[in-house]
C-alpha cells in the first residue's frame, strides 16, 4: 500500500505537536523586513515578531513560499517512498499554490506522485482540513481517498476573527469584501470570515468585547447540531482573549477537540496584533 505524506504551508498555524504526530511537512512563507528575509516560523517566531513589530519604525512585507522550498519538500518525501498531497492556502489569498505547481514541475521524475490541492482557506480552518487528511493517511488511506477527503473537508471548515484595525489587511491587499468597512468610525470592530477563499465581512460591532461575543455566537450558530465539532482558538499576541472565546463556544457545542493556535508572523503581519479568532471543523 502506498504511503501518503502531507505538505502544507506555514499559514496553517498547526501546532508543532500535531505536525510531529502526523509527520506533516510545513513549507514556510517569507517575511521581508528591511534587508532581511525571514522564514515564517523558522527564523522568526510569533513572540519575537510582535515584540519587534512594536519597536520597529518600518513594517515588514510578506512573500509566498519559494519554488525552491517546494521542490525540496516534494523531492525529499518522494525519495522516502511517499506519494505527496500538498494542501495550501487559498489561491485567492496567496500565490503559494502557483509555487507548488512550479516546484512540482521542476522535478525530473515522480511528478505523477504529487497532487496539489487548494484548500480555499487559511489558518486553522486550513489546518483542520490538513489534519483530517493526515489522520486518514496515517490509517492507510490511499491517495485517491485522501484527495476525496480533502475536497469534502472544505465544506466543513471556516474561521471567524476580530481585528483591532483593518489597516493591516488593507495594506496587504487581503481585505476582499471587508474593504467597504475601511475608513468607518474607529470604534466599529468588524467580524471577518472566509467566504469562497477570500476574507469577507460578516458583521460589525461597536466594541471589541462585543465583537468577540458576537463571534462566539456566530460559531455556535454554524456548528449547532453537528457532530463532531473541532475548534481552534486563534490569536495574534492576545492569548487570554482567544482562550476565553473558544471555551465559551465549546460550552455550547458538542466539541471533541480544542486546539490552541497562535497566528504565525506572516499571518499576524496581515491581521495585526490583538487579533482574536475561532476556526472550526463541523460534521467531519
Amino acid at each position: 500500500m502506498n504511503k501518503v505524506a502531507l505538505v502544507t504551508d506555514s499559514t496553517a498555524c498547526i501546532p508543532k505537536e500535531y505536525l510531529e504526530r502526523y509527520r506533516i511537512t510545513v513549507v514556510p512563507q517569507a517575511l521581508i523586513w528591511g534587508e532581511e528575509t525571514l522564514e515564517d516560523g523558522v527564523d522568526i517566531l510569533p513572540g519575537e515578531f510582535y515584540t519587534r513589530m512594536a519597536a520597529s519604525k518600518t513594517m515588514p512585507t510578506t512573500s509566498q513560499v519559494s519554488v525552491l522550498n517546494m521542490q525540496k519538500a516534494f523531492s525529499g518525501l518522494l525519495e522516502e517512498g511517499y506519494e505527496v498531497l500538498g494542501m495550501f492556502i487559498s489561491s485567492k489569498l496567496s500565490g503559494t499554490l502557483q509555487s507548488a505547481m512550479q516546484g512540482r514541475a521542476s522535478l525530473e521524475r515522480g511528478l505523477e506522485k504529487i497532487q496539489i490541492h487548494d484548500t480555499n482557506s487559511t489558518v486553522m480552518a486550513m489546518g483542520f482540513q490538513v489534519l483530517a487528511v493526515a489522520r486518514a493517511a496515517a490509517d492507510g488511506a490511499s491517495m485517491a481517498e485522501c484527495q476525496a477527503l480533502a475536497e469534502h473537508a472544505k465544506a466543513t471548515t471556516n474561521v471567524y476573527f476580530v481585528v483591532d484595525t483593518l489597516e493591516y489587511l488593507h495594506r496587504g491587499g487581503r481585505i476582499g469584501g471587508a474593504a467597504r468597512f475601511f475608513g468607518t468610525a474607529l470604534n466599529l470592530k468588524p467580524i471577518l470570515k472566509l467566504n469562497d477563499g477570500r476574507v469577507e465581512s460578516a458583521e460589525r460591532v461597536r466594541t471589541k468585547s462585543k465583537a468577540i461575543d458576537r463571534m462566539v455566537a456566530l460559531i455556535v450558530e454554524q456548528c449547532q447540531g453537528k457532530k463532531p465539532v473541532r475548534l481552534a482558538s486563534l490569536h495574534a499576541n492576545a492569548p487570554a482573549e482567544a482562550k476565553d472565546a473558544v471555551e465559551r463556544a465549546a460550552r455550547l457545542l458538542d466539541v471533541t477537540e480544542i486546539i490552541p493556535s497562535e497566528l504565525s508572523p506572516v499571518v499576524g503581519n496581515h491581521t495585526g496584533p490583538g487579533t482574536v479568532g475561532i476556526a472550526y471543523m463541523a460534521g467531519l
